[in-house]
């Protein structure tokens, strides 16, 4: 190299990186045509961590405080290529500072409802939502797993990817927990604490730490709510499936009453009285079955004293009407077992 070469080439003196407060983690110093200096100074905020890579490999990392760049301070600087030990020339590296505040307020969420297991409804889904925060934990490895070589790399670039990891491990969260779904709901901050648990791994693989998360929401589709409405009104009234069938004529007439069961006032009171006429066969069906009795035709009293004969139609009839029942969620496999050797017994 010629001396006016020399001469020409610019050196950098000053190190550092104020931060613009775009949600950038990480951000390479331009060095194009230019060369760090000996002696150069390297200021690292608090917050703030920086990077030496030389020839593609990471050299050194330096926390919070101010540095003069000589081969004291960076060993690695004594076996860069064509360094002179006699001659205290520039040197070329690249250098790059990562963020290591929290950045607040990620928000996670399921964008479909996802499926889960839960030991009183079975196979159930869900939504979710909430938010998080993280921070850069090991600057080394968070540079050769995700930002590389870029000139910058930010939050944005990064929320894909950690919001896939939320899902991800959402469901073995709610395994492990040993929450029911029914108890979900008051026990978000266990089942936060939990899922936090799950994710704590899975950050640090990338350099980063997990340093909070919380759930704001847990919630039904639209159709498994209505199932479990029932759910909770079976529970209201108890195993009296007559009061049951009263309850589910009542939550249909609303229904009926906008128009569904005909044309006009006529129509809508023909469906009205169907419907309350369905109820009362189906229940005083179901009754005389589990007491051992045969549903009588309407308007005639039913055979329920003892010795009255139980012909196997009804008994299936009625265990049809059940299945259906545990089918909708409405009764447990526990509670149609139970009541399906009952009736079972009728026969024998």
């Amino acid at each position: 190299m010629g001396l006016m070469d020399f001469v020409k080439k610019q050196f950098i003196d000053v190190l550092q990186w104020t931060e613009s407060g775009d949600g950038t983690l990480a951000w390479r110093h331009p060095m194009a045509g230019m060369e760090i200096q000996y002696g150069a100074a390297l200021t690292v905020r608090e917050s703030q961590m920086a990077v030496f890579v030389n020839e593609g490999k990471v050299a050194d990392v330096f926390g919070p405080g101010l540095y003069k760049l000589t081969t004291q301070t960076i060993p690695v600087l004594t076996y860069l290529k064509n360094w002179d030990k006699l001659f205290e020339s520039p040197f070329k590296s690249d250098v790059y500072f990562f963020s290591t505040r929290q950045q607040v307020d990620q928000r996670w969420g399921t964008a479909q409802p996802i499926t889960i297991r839960d030991k009183d409804f079975g196979a159930v889904r869900l939504r979710a939502f909430g938010n998080y925060s993280f921070r850069i934990a090991d600057p080394r490895l968070f540079h050769t797993e995700i930002s590389g070589t870029r000139d910058s790399y930010t939050v944005a670039d990064l929320d894909g990817q950690l919001r896939g990891l939320v899902l991800q491990h959402m469901s073995d969260a709610i395994a492990k927990s040993g929450i029911p779904f029914l108890d979900l709901a008051a026990n978000q901050v266990a089942f936060a604490q939990a899922l936090a648990k799950e994710l704590g791994p899975a950050f640090a693989a990338l350099g980063l730490q997990l340093e909070g998360l919380t759930v704001q929401n847990l919630s039904l589709p639209e159709e498994l709510q209505k199932v479990l409405d029932q759910r909770i009104g079976m529970g209201m009234v108890g195993n009296d499936m007559g009061r049951f069938m009263q309850y589910q004529t009542a939550q249909a007439i609303p229904e009926m009453a906008k128009g569904g069961g005909g044309s006009g006032i006529a129509g809508d009171a023909m469906g009205l009285g169907a419907g309350v006429a369905l109820g009362q066969v189906l229940a005083q069906n179901l009754q005389q079955g589990l007491h051992g009795g045969t549903a009588a035709p309407a308007g005639q009293p039913a055979a329920g004293a003892p010795g009255a004969g139980v012909r196997p139609e009804d008994v299936m009839a009625t265990l049809e009407k059940l299945g259906e029942l545990k089918a909708k969620g409405i009764l447990t496999q526990d509670e149609f077992d139970a009541k399906k050797a009952e009736l079972l017994k009728k026969l024998v």
